[in-house]
């Protein structure tokens, strides 16, 4: 009986201390050197490239931005007005893009990506004729169009519009 008493507080002693041996195992001595061995699947290579390819394209986009002009169309408190004329400017100009842009209390639509001013002056003579209660030039940053894009070929040409 002596002995299994015996067997049991050693028994004891060793499941209190196992929980700390293993906890040793896991920081660094002094004096002994640990080495890690990391195994990684080569298909992360590959997702870091192609994460690397998506970042650059992502800055190009944002770097696709320059200053320009723009024609601002409508200047309203009223949101439905803005929505309007904001329609009005796909219908008949589908080319241009439209921007409608709301800073309390009022809504803004502009019209057009336009490098030079005289582009604008265009439009605007032609946009003066649905907006007869004045159409705009004013600086902006615009989007710009990279050389070659399929939107720039397929730009609608300049056609009879009211």
């Amino acid at each position: 009986m002596r002995i299994a008493i015996g067997c049991i507080q050693l028994l004891m002693i060793c499941l209190q201390i196992l929980p700390l041996a293993a906890q040793d195992s896991l920081f660094f001595r002094s004096g002994h050197q640990s080495r890690i061995r990391v195994q990684k699947d080569a298909r992360l290579d590959l997702l870091i490239k192609k994460q690397i390819q998506v970042n650059e394209e992502t800055s190009r986009q944002a770097r696709r931005q320059d200053k320009g002009f723009r024609v601002l169309v409508i200047s309203t408190t009223l949101r439905e007005e803005a929505l309007a004329a904001k329609t009005k400017v796909y219908t008949y100009f589908p080319e241009l893009k439209a921007y409608l842009f709301h800073q309390s209390p009022y809504y803004r639509v502009k019209a057009g990506n336009f490098k030079e001013r005289k582009e604008a002056e265009q439009y605007q003579r032609r946009l003066e004729l649905l907006f007869p209660k004045g159409v705009f030039i004013i600086n902006d940053i615009i989007e710009v169009k990279l050389r070659g894009s399929a939107e720039e070929e397929s730009a609608v040409p300049d056609g009879e519009y009211p």
